[in-house]
């Protein structure tokens, strides 16, 4: 098998850690990069994300997908397949796909329900709404603005194994 690259997205409590760290581990040989470390690398003057973003955070948000894509293309060049995983919603989402040079590279939109979100959300140990970002905001956001771009996939109903399986028999090699 060749190596690849595959990018998961969707808004927070979408799945997308599980179902990369699963996806990676299907793959004969393969790498998890988490993009949301390389921001969190940034130990002083970090600026987060939020409705109305400062230049300086959309520049340190390209930075961060630069850096993910950079590390996969990376692993790719030695033989893995990289998943990558981070939020990529709107416009970002073809520019963060450009940024990577490996053939084949796959964009995988994980779009559960709403509600769905919702109850993960709830489930979790981490908070990752607030009065910024509201499930119902990111939501609305990643389904009017985000170009239909790759396999978006509902993953309401189905398992993390299921998911993993929709990826692997209907993901295709965006150009």
């Amino acid at each position: 098998m060749t190596s690849a690259v595959y990018l998961i997205t969707g808004i927070q409590a979408a799945g997308k850690s599980t179902v990369a760290q699963a996806l990676a581990e299907r793959l004969p040989r393969s790498a998890h990069v988490r993009g949301d470390a390389f921001r969190r690398f940034v130990v002083n003057g970090r600026e987060e994300m939020r409705p109305e973003p400062p230049e300086e955070a959309l520049e340190q948000l390209r930075l961060r997908y630069r850096l993910a894509a950079r590390t996969a293309d990376a692993y790719a060049a030695q033989g893995f397949s990289a998943v990558v995983q981070d939020v990529v919603l709107g416009e970002f989402l073809p520019w963060f796909a450009e940024q990577i040079e490996t053939r084949p590279r796959y964009v995988v939109v994980l779009a559960p329900r709403r509600e769905v979100v919702a109850a993960r959300e709830a489930g979790r140990d981490k908070n990752a709404y607030d009065e910024n970002f509201t499930v119902e905001d990111l939501d609305i956001g990643l389904r009017t603005t985000t170009p239909r771009i790759g396999l978006w996939l509902d993953t309401s109903d189905l398992t993390v194994e299921e998911t993993v399986d929709e990826i692997l028999a209907k993901a295709q090699p965006i150009p």
